[in-house]
Order: structure tokens, then C-alpha cells, then sequence
């Protein structure tokens, strides 16, 4: 998966910084009592001008014309099947939620899971992962004055500022706070017609 999740970000990352290649993305955010969260999603095309086989550098190119190289990795399979005038399809998203563990008691730790499928051989090239860390801490102070919660989690302690009273009310010194990130990708390419 770290595999895949380099080359995605890698790709996302790339075209992202790029304002002229084509994307669309939207940002969801909510909360309920004890909980709150974040979405962001991000879908990128881009049009495959050249291809290098030797150095597998793809060549990828925007609507206004901006072109990057990107390389494609031993983990994406079915790269002789990449043609110029392909489609390069990449959608992204990453999400955090944070939940309130009234009264503790949990491990206090990190723990992380991966997930990867890529295409088959003789199929379209195409990739899709996926990973998702979650961490445990203890809520070591909240002060209620500055709406600031001390959160003591497996490697470092962090403060977080609470701006909703309600929520605020609702945290104690030695409950725990689950913060889970989840992030996913995935490559496809359509063939030029």
C-alpha cells in the first residue's frame, strides 16, 4: 500500500499544484455530540502526451496545455498498456474524525491498516488503496476559559481548541479522544478513442 499511496500522492500531489489541469473536489464537514469530522475529495484528469518505457516517465497534460512527468513505479501494472491520448483519472479523498471516549480506558496507542488492489493482468491499468491511523490519547487538562483541550497521545501531546461551547462542556480530564485519518486513491486510465 505505501506503494501505491506514493504514487498516488505523488500524482495528486503533482497535478494538484498545477491549476490548469482538470479538477473538481468538495469539502464536507460535520459534528454531533462528541464527535466531529472532515472530508475533502479531489478528482484530477489529465491527458497522457508521452511515455518513456526506459525511465517509465509519463508525460501528462492539462487542459490549457501546462505539461509534468511523473513516474510510474514498479507497482503499477500493466504500464505497456499506456498509450498517448489516454485519460488519467485520479480521484482522491482523506477524512479525519474525532471522537470523545467518555472515561478513558483504552489503550492509549497509534495503529495503522492498509489496503491495495491494483488491475489484473491484461486489463486497463488501474490502482486503488487505501490506508487508516488511529490514534488514542488521554485528555490530560481542558481549560474552559480559552476552550483549549490537552490531548497526551502515544508520541506527543497536542492542544486543540474547542470553539463550540457544547462540545467543550461535554470533555473531562481523563476522557480520551479517538482521532481517526483515512485516506484513499484511485488510478484508472481511459483509453484514448
Amino acid at each position: 500500500m505505501k506503494k501505491l499511496s506514493y504514487c498516488a500522492a505523488c500524482i495528486v500531489a503533482t497535478l494538484l499544484a498545477a491549476p490548469s489541469f482538470a479538477q473538481q473536489g468538495a469539502v464536507v464537514a460535520g459534528k454531533a455530540p462528541g464527535m466531529a469530522g472532515m472530508a475533502h475529495t479531489v478528482n484530477v484528469q489529465a491527458k497522457i502526451t508521452k511515455i518513456d518505457a526506459k525511465t517509465r516517465e509519463i508525460t501528462l497534460k492539462g487542459p490549457e496545455g501546462r505539461e509534468v512527468t511523473v513516474e510510474a513505479g514498479p507497482e503499477v501494472k500493466n504500464f505497456s498498456k499506456l498509450k498517448a491520448g489516454d485519460t488519467v483519472d485520479v480521484q482522491y479523498l482523506e477524512s479525519l474524525v474525532l471522537e470523545l471516549k467518555k472515561g478513558g480506558g483504552r489503550p492509549v496507542e497509534r495503529t495503522e491498516d492498509h489496503a491495495v488492489t491494483s488491475a489484473k493482468a491484461g486489463e486497463t491499468p488501474g490502482a486503488a488503496g487505501g490506508r487508516r491511523i488511529t490514534v488514542v490519547g488521554d485528555v490530560v487538562a481542558v481549560d474552559n476559559a480559552t476552550g483549549k483541550v490537552t490531548v497526551k497521545g502515544p508520541k506527543r501531546t497536542v492542544v486543540l481548541d474547542v470553539t463550540d461551547p457544547e462540545q467543550l462542556r461535554m470533555i473531562a480530564k481523563g476522557d480520551q479522544v479517538q482521532a481517526t485519518y483515512t485516506e484513499a486513491a484511485a488510478v484508472s486510465v481511459v483509453p484514448s478513442k
